[in-house]
Parts: C-alpha cells; sequence; structure tokens
C-alpha cells in the first residue's frame, strides 16, 4: 500500500511484459499488410481475327497464356450471337469491364467443384482478386448472373 503523499511504488516489471508483447504484435499484425495470393497478370485487349493467346472473348471467356478459360460461376451476356439488341449492348459492356477488371491487377485463377472443363473444351476457373469473385463483381454490376447451369435470358429483362 502507498501513502498518499510519499513516492509511487514501483509497478513490477513482471506485469507489464505480457501487455508490451500484446501490444507489440498487435501493432505488429495491423502495420504490414497480408501477402496477397494473386500472382498471375498480364495487358488484356479485346480477342481480334489474330492468334489468340491473351484477350478477352466476351464477359465470360477470356484467353490467358493460350488457354481458353470460361468463368465458372456467373453467365453474361452473349457478343457473338445474341438474341436481341439489349443482349448485344449489355454483352458488349460486360466484355468491356471484364477487361478493365483484368487488367486491374494481378489475380488468381481456382477450380470450382470437380469440373475443369466444360464441353467446349474450355478450362473452367473462377477469377479471384484478394479472394474475391471478379465474376460476382461483374454480377453486382448488373452484367452478368449466377451460373445456374444454363443460359439466362437477357432478352426477358430488356
Amino acid at each position: 500500500m502507498r501513502a498518499l503523499h510519499g513516492p509511487p511504488m514501483p509497478i513490477p516489471a513482471l506485469r507489464l511484459v505480457p501487455l508490451s508483447f500484446a501490444l507489440l504484435a498487435l501493432f505488429a499484425a495491423c502495420a504490414v499488410p497480408a501477402r496477397s495470393r494473386d500472382t498471375e497478370t498480364a495487358s488484356f485487349a479485346s480477342c481480334g481475327a489474330a492468334r489468340r493467346v491473351t484477350c478477352v472473348v466476351d464477359g465470360d471467356t477470356f484467353w490467358y497464356r493460350g488457354t481458353k478459360i470460361r468463368i465458372a460461376d456467373i453467365n453474361a451476356p452473349e457478343v457473338g450471337h445474341p438474341s436481341c439488341p439489349y443482349e448485344a449492348e449489355l454483352g458488349a459492356a460486360a466484355t468491356q469491364r471484364l477487361i478493365q477488371l483484368l487488367n486491374d491487377g494481378p489475380f488468381s485463377l481456382a477450380v470450382e467443384g470437380a469440373r475443369t472443363t466444360d464441353r467446349y473444351g474450355r478450362a473452367l476457373r473462377v477469377v479471384l482478386r484478394d479472394g474475391q469473385s471478379l465474376g460476382g463483381r461483374l454480377e453486382r454490376e448488373g452484367l452478368a448472373e449466377r451460373w445456374k447451369g444454363r443460359r439466362g435470358n437477357w432478352c426477358a429483362a430488356a
């Protein structure tokens, strides 16, 4: 016990050590960003008539380093054979947005489920950045829909 008007009693150092380490660990966890697992990167443009190596076909299909990839978690409007003018317009917007998203920085390609290819031989992959699906982003922006195992009817939404 300490007197009201006397010198302060020393605080035992052992009580401060665990608190100091806890604060140091908390500071270190906040100060050092987690390393991203996103290591894939390239410069994407819309696919043309030339040999396709790294380019975007439409809002859910792209070529990456010579592999044709179908984004597994979404369905985007068709640009090759749209069913109506609205689908063609939305498909063009989805294509441009996918180009932007792929060019925005490193991404990862993940296999979802047991199937690794579709009936056309395209690699089925979910495209992720910082653990978030780029397909999901297209969906939230109204440029794609969640994949339900079949194409949706974009013209009914027009």
